[in-house]
């Protein structure tokens, strides 16, 4: 713990910086760096993210204890500075308490806003502000949020709404009004009363009435919603750590709900859709800050561009959008220069995108909050970019701007524009967060869960969504709501998430209970196909057919930064042509592994792979074998001639031969009839190749082992399709790899093999080619006995599913059974099988590698298992100077930014 808790800020002066985001979180740490850069923010302070840890060890009572000398004296900064003081009833002080962790988690954490009123600061405000209908809107809004986050009045089960909502309804019903604006002075006192005989019947707990107890009691909600269910799972969603803990500042509020010169907004310096060099934003007249991102008010334009385009999707005329719909840059033009003015200097400021919020109170603008907003994986793309040719950021930076995991947005199928043509549109919404979707519809967060677990692709459809959808959202394919606006929670986390979504979508009329939802006249039920397109907010009935993606020029010259940087190449696994020909133009620099046992399962192959493991004499299997060459080496040549010019890794035969048998009697007869024996005959052989413990079994080179004749024939099909081809002008580069080998004398024995069978076929052309033999380390005795098999072997690749299994002994088919507990409980911090146990399994590759470099020092090294397409995987590798890492041919670009980028950070 450092010494120092609270750290104050305003007027100009700050005790804190924006480079004590760990001490403050990101929050803190820019309301601190917006006053020393001159960017009107009320005054405030900030308690430290250690603080939350030590909530969790001592206690509320003690961290109260432990905090309440310098959060007093931080109070009295604010009360000097805003000339009024917290609690009293002539001039009274109000504050918003607001979370923030170092890394953004927007909507995940919880704040408070209006804290500090009761009956009589109530009163006091009336008499200063004439202006009760502003103090009792402020006054039913804090009774609502402290009632929901810290005294956790929440709807009792999934179809309800939130109760406070519902008592508003009920209000408003009385009197036949529809937006909360136009309740009246007495309906809102009428609300606070009945918020807080409805808080004291639902939870027993009467609603506290002095400041400094609020003010508490917010505080630790605040700390206590770090560990909440949204939270914990966004963490576990980005790779948050647990143990960063979240800030909580407290600012002077600042009031948006003033009158007709008041408002609240959020704002971006650049569109966070598309990337679009474009300030955008929304705003409210007469609103708080929640109005905004919660949806319950769809909200207007603030620039007279942005105004235009939405009147345009909207069918809005222009002389109605003036008159109903002005942005802000049209209603309040002093306001919006000056917004203007701020978000351009802090976006020079921070070198990046930046996501705002402000309030204006009476013709005064003030700024909330910034950080670097969250970002399509195609807007992440197109700002790094920009960026660079504006001379914001140089290359190297460019680089690490980009997620490697964003990038699998880019890859993402699209609407086929020719169905679109065809497709109905039911109706227009806003396009919240681009891309294509089609999905069932599902109503609730936890239905989008199971359906998804049961493979289905689902649609969540909601009135508006809340932190506790995130689950769900995070399952669908896409989002649809009724209301909220382009910055709205659905719309921000979507575009986090790379999820396609429409938003503010009024025409749709959503019954929870019902569980349908009403668009244009028809009725449609869970479980009804629709499709959404985020790119331009149109929803559509039915399925509608995608294509692949088209790739844009900044994402090549992405690419083309990262080959500029990089030492590690990217090469593929592809075990046909086509997966070869799309990993070659996301970039991949040849394959690094082709599994051949995926070739054998088209209806003639299959037939003659089961008749060589079920014959019983060399002959039989000969016989076999001899069917299957021409398919092998049809299958090699189509690869090999795919990636021409680069090095194509095959791997010879792996799986237990079991795999391949007819368990079933229909199978079973076919290949007794196909090999004129009986039944019991075949029957008899499938039960003799059943094993214990298949993957330690007989497999990998055990099979070469045990039939050489196999390994011959496979080598024969590689090196006669090389052959052909380079008969034809082209340049085949085959490697043939060895797998699953635990000593040096099982290589050396396969290697034989291999080296006859290709001087063989050699004779055959009448001309030889180059071509290596080296083999996969995945058992654990492979990488401790790696200097050995480098005097035999010409290249290793690391095979780390099966090291990753043999290293932990966790097997990977049954690790679901106990990895969630292992998770929960801190055992592991991930799943070993997705990213690579850098400390166990990694040291065994480092060992390997500097052991094969000793005695060949020229080896080539490599990585092909699942983690070569994971980024911190893929770094790990580079580190150890390892020459490739090869992926699915989709990962291929991620791979390519992850090597880059651990290129530069040296």
């Amino acid at each position: 713990m450092t010494e120092k808790r609270v750290y104050t800020f305003g007027n100009g002066k700050a005790e804190g910086n924006a480079q004590m985001r760990e001490q403050l979180g990101g929050k803190g740490a820019n309301l601190a760096e917006m006053n020393l850069i001159g960017v009107p923010v009320p005054p405030g302070f900030t308690i430290t993210t250690d603080c939350c840890n030590e909530y969790y060890k001592i206690g509320q009572e003690k961290i109260i204890s432990v905090l309440q000398d310098e959060v007093n004296a931080a109070v009295a900064h604010i009360e000097t500075l805003m000339n009024s003081k917290f609690g009293d009833t002539t001039n009274p002080l109000l504050v918003s308490v607001r979370s923030g962790a170092r890394a953004s988690m927007p909507g995940m954490m919880d704040t408070i806003l209006n804290l500090g009123l009761n009956d009589e600061v109530a009163e006091g405000m009336v008499a200063k502000t004439n202006n009760p209908h502003f103090v009792y809107d402020s006054y039913r809004r804090f009774v609502q949020m402290y009632g929901d986050v810290v005294l956790e009045m929440k709807p009792e089960n999934k179809e309800d709404i939130d109760p406070f909502e519902e008592i508003i309804e009920t209000v408003k019903a009385e009197r036949g009004i529809k937006l909360d604006k136009d309740l009246s002075v007495d309906e809102l006192k009428k609300l606070v009363r009945l918020f807080k005989e409805a808080i004291k019947e639902r939870t027993g707990k009467d609603f506290p009435n002095d400041p400094i107890e609020q003010l508490w009691g917010a505080i630790c909600a605040v700390f206590r919603s770090w560990m909440n269910d949204r939270a914990i799972l966004y963490r576990k969603m980005e790779g948050i750590p647990d143990e960063w803990g979240t800030a909580v500042s407290v600012m002077a509020m600042v009031f948006g709900n003033m009158g007709e010169t008041s408002a609240t907004g959020v704002c971006f310096s650049r569109d966070a859709g598309n990337g679009e060099n474009l300030f955008n934003g929304e705003y409210l007249v007469n609103a708080q800050g929640e109005d905004v991102v919660a949806g319950t008010r769809t909200p207007q334009q603030i620039t007279k561009v942005g105004s235009v385009r939405w009147a345009e999707r909207a069918g809005i005329p222009e002389e109605e959008r003036v008159s109903k719909y002005p942005s802000m840059e049209e209603a309040m033009p002093e306001i919006f220069a000056q917004l203007n003015d701020i978000q351009d200097k802090l976006e020079h400021h921070y070198h990046d995108m930046q996501d705002m919020e402000f309030t204006v109170q009476e013709g005064k603008l003030w700024f909330l909050q910034t950080r670097n907003g969250k970002r399509t994986g195609s807007a992440m793309v197109k700002i790094a970019i920009d960026l660079l040719h504006e001379g914001m950021i140089d290359e190297k930076t460019a680089i690490q701007r980009c997620e490697p995991n964003k990038l699998d947005e880019l890859l993402h199928p699209v609407f086929d524009k020719l169905e679109l043509q065809k497709a109905h549109v039911i109706t227009q919404g806003l396009p919240a967060s681009p891309g294509a979707a089609s999905g069932q519809i599902v109503f609730h967060a936890d239905d989008a869960q199971d359906w998804h677990a049961d493979g289905h692709k689902v649609i969540l459809v909601r009135i508006e969504t809340s932190p506790e959808d995130l689950a769900g959202m995070s399952a669908a394919e896409g989002i649809l709501t009724a209301r909220g606006g382009m910055t709205s929670h659905a719309a921000v986390v979507a575009r986090g998430m790379g999820k396609c979504c429409v938003s503010g979508a009024g025409a749709i009329n959503v019954n929870y209970k019902e569980k349908t939802v009403e668009i244009d006249g028809h009725l449609y039920k869970e479980g009804d196909y629709i499709s959404l397109n985020g790119s331009t907010g149109q929803v559509y009935s039915g399925e509608v057919p995608t294509k692949a993606a088209e790739l844009s020029g900044d994402f090549k010259e992405l690419m083309d930064l990262c080959d500029k940087y990089t030492k590690l190449q990217v090469r593929t696994n592809a075990d046909t042509p086509h997966d070869a020909r799309v990993a070659r133009a996301f970039g991949a620099k040849g394959i690094g592994l082709t599994r051949t046992e995926h070739m054998f399962f088209d209806d003639k192959k299959i037939i003659a792979m089961r008749e060589m493991i079920l014959s019983d004499t060399p002959e039989g299997r000969e016989k076999a074998l001899n069917k299957l060459l021409p398919y092998q080496k049809a299958d090699f040549k189509g690869i090999l001639e795919a990636m021409d010019g680069l090095p194509v890794n095959i791997r010879l035969l792996d799986p237990p031969l079991h795999e391949f048998v007819p368990h079933d009697l229909a199978g079973q007869q076919v290949m007794a009839d196909e090999m004129g024996v009986d039944l019991a005959t075949i029957q008899r052989r499938v039960a003799s190749l059943a094993e214990n413990n298949p993957m330690l079994g007989h497999r990998g080179c055990r099979l070469g082992i045990t039939f050489p004749e196999i390994t011959a024939m496979q080598t024969r099909a590689i090196i006669s399709a090389a052959c052909e081809l380079k008969k034809e002008g082209k340049n085949p580069k085959p490697e043939i790899m060895v797998p699953l080998i635990g000593t040096v004398a099982e290589f050396r024995q396969q290697k034989a093999v291999i080296l006859k069978s290709a001087r063989r076929t050699f004779d055959e052309y009448g001309f030889k080619l180059e071509f290596e033999i080296g083999t996969m380390i995945e058992i654990p005795r492979a990488a401790l006995t790696a200097d050995l098999i480098a005097s035999e072997a010409q290249y290793f690749s690391f095979g780390t599913n099966d090291l990753t299994q043999m290293t932990f002994g966790y097997s990977r088919d049954d690790i679901a059974s106990f990895l969630p507990a292992y998770l929960d409980k801190k055992i592991l911090k991930v799943d070993p099988f997705q990213v690579l146990d850098q400390e166990g399994v990694g040291q065994l590759i480092k060992m390997a590698v500097e052991k094969g470099h000793n005695v060949r020092p020229n080896i080539r090294t490599g990585i092909c298992g699942e983690h070569g397409g994971e980024p911190s995987s893929v770094k790990f590798c580079a580190k150890l100077g390892m020459n490739y890492a090869s992926c699915s041919p989709f990962r291929v670009p991620i791979a390519r930014l992850a090597a880059a980028q651990e290129a530069v950070e040296k």
